[in-house]
């Protein structure tokens, strides 16, 4: 597959320090990616109402410029070059669509064109803080590393595969062609592929969720219009806070024993961690850490609110005391969608942004807020999660690929801050493509359509009993998150399946959980020693995370075919 095996393998080793985001070859072509991303990020959200992961055609762009042999351009041949580029054009589209276009399109789908630019320098204080707070606890207990974070790992697995060749990038390449092929014909093969890369119990939870909201209507029950999912949410969204609070705590004596414990419960070996320097898989963000870095957030996102505040006309219309709660409303309503998006997105590849978004929606309209600060109310609260989503996937596959460092611990937070760094470039240049764009695009009509039925909801009103039906499936959604514990997310995950309910992808999970169960199964008959069983199960894992992150890959690339048909 290379013609030059030998500069092939001294790209591949280890580096005795991380490539720089800010080199000039390297901060040219993520410039360049970053604008591309941020184009199609824009295009696909107000034409189809979706925005594609870009991380695989940023590490196949960057590949292919390794592949000239022009001097300072084979510098991209190392695989933490490619994933500083490709981190960054991911983060330039998410940032573009959800985390900055959205949220302005509420103001103008309200008629307010004044307020556009104040709630542009409020999603921009919301996207900054939101990957500062996922830089700060990735990794961490309650965001693991070694959790699934399936975009992630085909990210990763592509980049290895182009590198390497072999029997690995035959069986991702196969994967990626049936993802491919699959999406082509409306299936939704990356379901299939989660279903291969996550824990088995979340996602059994999330495939039954898919599967019931597909095919409740058929038996006459609305789901959806009767708030189920939402009240689902709200139940398993407040446990999973409470257990995230409980994961801040400094246990005396508390190693990183049961946190290996916790991470490997039914996911997939590929995610098994280093153990350069005797870390043996050891976490990089302990519960201190965490609990400073869920603070800091808090306390910038309180202060991000009082910006929107100020700048949004809403300090003159509310009294001093619903100033203070609308403030302290906004803020919470923030960071609690970041880390449910987060979990979920952790989980199962899809992150319900939308639909927690709505949830503090018709809070805000139990709470009889009015109609503009409650619209830039949802438009900063929109403006977290799917880029703290983002970057966590693209941690996810830069831990994957610098597990082979030594010393381990100082390269990989190194190399997650130039990570950073390079997302920090793709925020910057989606700001500048959404600021000289969005007039344009609104002006022509094209405006994303969640945000339209943010505005619907605000000028229609709730209908009477919503909160109490709400607040009713809350109870369920509490108990299914308490049983399935921090590590597996249950009630997150069958809210969002609920949420989601793409037709088919039930299927797809399920379909992928029962294969991965009968594959493994496979492998270890006639196997006695229980060492060579487990070895045997390790193997099938990872034959079948390959599989999975193929067919995630290709489902990406057809995802960013849709670009044509947005034209």
């Amino acid at each position: 597959m290379n013609p030059n095996p030998q500069v092939t393998a001294a790209a591949d080793a280890p580096p005795r320090s991380h490539p720089r985001a800010f080199e000039p070859v390297t901060l040219v072509l993520t410039i360049v990616l970053s604008v591309l991303g941020a184009l199609i990020g824009i295009v696909l959200i107000t034409t189809l109402g979706v925005s594609p992961n870009t991380a695989v055609i940023g590490a196949l762009v960057a590949m292919l410029i390794g592949r000239i042999p022009v001097g300072v351009l084979t510098r991209m041949r190392s695989k933490h070059r490619q994933n500083l580029v490709q981190s960054a054009i991911s983060g330039s589209t998410f940032a573009a669509a959800n985390s900055l276009l959205t949220p302005i399109a509420v103001p103008f789908a309200l008629g307010r064109h004044d307020l556009v630019w104040p709630m542009l320098g409020g999603a921009v204080i919301g996207l900054a803080v939101d990957s500062w707070v996922l830089y700060r606890v990735f990794d961490s207990k309650l965001l693991p590393a070694t959790g699934s974070w399936p975009a992630g790992i085909a990210a990763a697995e592509t980049i290895k595969a182009g590198d390497t060749g072999g029997r690995k990038a035959a069986i991702l390449g196969v994967g990626a062609v049936v993802g491919f092929v699959g999406a082509l014909f409306k299936l939704p093969t990356s379901a299939a592929g989660v279903g291969f890369l996550g824990n088995i119990w979340a996602l059994a939870m999330f495939g039954i969720g898919l599967t019931v909201g597909q095919y409740a209507p058929d038996f006459g029950f609305d789901l959806g219009g009767n708030h189920v999912p939402h009240g689902l949410m709200i139940g398993a969204g407040l446990v999973a806070l409470t257990q995230a609070l409980l994961l801040m705590r400094t246990r005396k004596g508390g190693g990183d024993g049961a946190d290996r414990a916790e991470g490997a419960d039914g996911g997939p070996d590929v995610d098994g961690g280093p153990d350069a320097d005797g870390i043996d898989g050891g976490r990089t963000v302990q519960a201190p850490q965490l609990r400073r870095g869920l603070l800091e957030g808090m306390g910038l996102f309180i202060c991000g609110a009082v910006v929107v505040a100020i700048a949004g006309g809403v300090v003159g219309g509310l009294s001093l005391p619903a100033l203070v709660g609308w403030v302290l409303l906004a803020g919470v309503a923030a960071i609690v969608h970041q880390l449910i998006v987060g979990l979920a997105a952790m989980h199962s590849g899809w992150f319900p942004a939308f639909a927690v978004t709505l949830i503090f929606l018709i809070i805000g309209l139990v709470l009889h807020i009015p109609t503009v600060p409650l619209a830039l109310l949802v438009g900063y609260t929109a403006s977290t999660g799917p880029a703290f989503a983002d970057l966590g996937y693209d941690f996810k596959a830069g831990w994957l690929l610098r597990r082979d460092a030594a010393p381990w611990r100082p390269f990989e937070i190194e190399g997650r801050r130039q990570q950073y760094l390079a997302q920090l470039v793709g925020f910057g240049v989606a700001l500048v493509v959404v600021a000289v764009a969005w007039k344009a695009f609104f002006s022509d009509g094209k405006v994303p359509p969640v945000a339209e039925v943010y505005v619907t909801t605000i000028k229609t009103g709730l209908e009477p009993g919503t909160m109490t039906t709400m607040l009713l499936w809350a109870i369920p959604g509490a108990l299914v998150q308490l049983v399935g514990g921090p590590s597996r997310q249950m009630g997150v995950l069958l809210a969002t399946g609920l949420l989601v309910a793409t037709p088919q992808a039930g299927w797809m999970v399920l379909g992928a959980l029962v294969v991965r169960q009968l594959y493994t199964m496979w492998r270890r008959r006639g196997i006695a020693d229980a060492s060579a069983r487990k070895e045997s199960d390790e193997q099938a894992e990872n034959d079948l995370s390959l599989v999975g992150a193929g067919l995630v890959a290709g489902s990406s690339l057809n995802d960013v075919g849709q670009l044509t048909k947005a034209l």
